[in-house]
């Protein structure tokens, strides 16, 4: 069985399906007891609409759905074993229902443009956020990223291109050569040239260019 009662557009309802089941009856009968009721038919409007679903074999079918006022019209003048226990059975859901709705918070129209602002300032938040991390993680992969292959070459020829502005002595050369990759080690931290990172590139050429020796030859 189906729920008794539900809510459709902010309404507690049943449907005519429903009262068949409960009642016990079929449901052609219902729906004849619908369309032969005694009301206005400004009630009759507000409290029955009759709607189609598709039953278990597919079909379209029709049924109507109820309001609270105009079930109890419709089952007023039912009667059977078990008729009055049904009745206070759905009186209790349709009271159940209508509980659970008023506990249900519904938002005004500004209280929706509140809450839609506080939702794109968390995003906006989240999203600084996220950009702050991305530019952290970005600084700490730059600190670690070294020279690749064409910039080694160029620091060489850096170191190449001093050296043989120095002197002209070959054996010279080779200690002068030693001397700057030393220092160049030393001023860096790293155990080789090509370790030096990236970012340091530019300093490290401009070491080179305005590096003086200890002694010249």
């Amino acid at each position: 069985m189906n729920k008794l009662v539900f809510v459709q557009d902010k309404q507690v309802v049943t449907d005519s399906l429903t009262v068949a089941e409960v009642f016990g009856k079929e449901h052609k009968h219902v729906k004849r007891d619908i369309r032969q009721l005694n009301c206005s038919e400004e009630f009759y409007g507000s409290n029955f609409g009759l709607i189609n679903y598709q039953d278990v074999r597919g079909r379209t079918q029709e049924k109507y759905i109820i309001s609270e006022q105009g079930f109890t019209l419709l089952v007023m003048g039912y009667s059977g074993m078990n008729a009055m226990q049904f009745k206070e059975q759905y009186i209790n859901e349709f009271n159940h229902m209508h509980q659970q709705l008023r506990g249900t918070k519904i938002l005004s129209d500004r209280e929706q443009r509140m809450e839609s602002m506080r939702l794109t300032l968390e995003t906006a938040e989240k999203q600084e956020r996220m950009d702050t991390r991305l530019s952290d993680l970005e600084a700490k992969v730059e600190e670690q990223i070294t020279l690749y292959h064409g910039e080694q070459r160029r620091l060489q020829r850096a170191v190449g291109s001093k050296v043989y502005s120095l002197t002209s002595d070959k054996e010279y050369r080779k200690s002068l050569f030693s001397e700057l990759h030393r220092e160049i080690k030393d001023r860096f931290g790293v155990s080789s040239y090509k370790d030096i990172k990236r970012k340091d590139m530019q300093t490290a050429i401009n070491y080179i260019e305005n590096w003086i020796p200890k002694k010249v030859s």
